[in-house]
């Protein structure tokens, strides 16, 4: 199962908005607002790469005041647990 993380950044004050947004779409399994450089994590599952794809592409990166994200692709033959 294809899982990715999303680092997402934002304008000042939009955050809370774009976690419930972020929060209501099918494959987000965990969605937090973050210090750091980055303002917002994103955990998305999905069963294949292309639905995974779309929901980032077409779904996350245009939610209004996001600025910029950053994609991290799980290679899941490496690490885990369980």
């Amino acid at each position: 199962m294809p899982t990715a993380y999303i680092l997402v950044n934002c304008t000042l004050g939009s955050e809370e908005n774009i976690i419930s947004e972020i929060a209501k779409l099918v494959g987000v399994e965990e969605v937090r607002g973050t210090y750091g450089v980055h303002d917002i994590f994103v955990k998305v599952k999905s069963n294949n790469t292309e639905a995974m794809n779309h929901t980032i592409t077409n779904k996350i990166r245009k939610i209004p005041g996001i600025t910029s994200t950053v994609t991290l692709v799980v290679i899941e033959e490496q690490g885990g647990r369980g």
